[in-house]
């Protein structure tokens, strides 16, 4: 029996969720000298809000962003989150933590329960009420996985029966949306530290999980990115 199936999953739906948006952006740069990239417009709208309408769509009442560059102005404009019916709080970082880093540095913020993370750089039309149903077994995370887009194209994550694996010739993106619980950070000291680390033990120790998302999604990380999403939008 796999460690995160000897468990009993004591499931209910993730109330919190946790933007990434303390990235420099420095691939996104001139436009990110002057503003972060997650408040960067796409169809009139900035990345940030598309996420956030979302969540609360999905349910999700009490978000936590973690931010650095220019993150005053990412909190200036979402302020505390009552134009969209939900709570925001912040997660402010003097020097950006990487993902992982942040995220733990987040934790007191986030509660007991899983909560389901997203990076504020993306763009999607997935639904996160799909991802709020998954159970989760202790220390365990559920990824969302993407087909590859053409600046990914080996891939990061094999998949198997619903179980991450490590890469392979059928090799999927992680699309930086995901469901974790707290205890998946467990033993792990605050301070700078990248996920793909954690992901790997965990893959090693089978206690991480995904399923594949067939649907659009867009990694908005170089202004040429960005100009592609923005005419596809105006097309829709």
């Amino acid at each position: 029996m796999s460690p995160a199936s000897s468990h009993t999953i004591d499931y209910a739906p993730p109330s919190a969720a946790m933007l990434l948006a303390a990235g420099k952006g420095e691939r996104m740069r001139p436009l990110t000298l002057t503003t972060p990239k997650p408040l960067l417009p796409v169809a009139g709208k900035p990345l940030i809000e598309y996420h956030i309408e979302s969540l609360v769509n999905a349910g999700v009442n009490d978000i936590v962003i973690n931010v650095s560059w220019l993150g005053q102005q990412i909190a200036g404009h979402c302020g505390d989150g009552s134009r969209w019916g939900c709570a925001i709080h912040y997660s402010p970082e003097a020097e950006p933590l990487e993902t992982a880093g942040g995220i733990i540095q987040a934790l007191p913020l986030l509660g007991d329960r899983p909560f389901l993370l997203v990076n504020a750089d993306i763009w999607t039309d997935y639904d996160f009420t799909q991802l709020r149903q998954h159970a989760l077994a202790p220390r365990a995370a559920h990824l969302l996985l993407v087909d590859n887009p053409e600046h990914n194209p080996a891939g990061d994550f094999g998949l198997c029966e619903g179980r991450v694996t490590a890469a392979d010739n059928n090799s999927l993106t992680y699309a930086g949306i995901g469901l974790y619980d707290p205890r998946f950070f467990d033993g792990y000291a605050p301070g700078k530290r990248p996920l793909l680390p954690l992901l790997q033990q965990a893959i090693a120790e089978e206690r991480l999980f995904a399923q594949h998302y067939r649907g659009r999604w867009t990694d908005v990380g170089t202004p040429a990115r960005l100009e592609q999403l923005e005419r596809e939008l105006a097309q829709a």
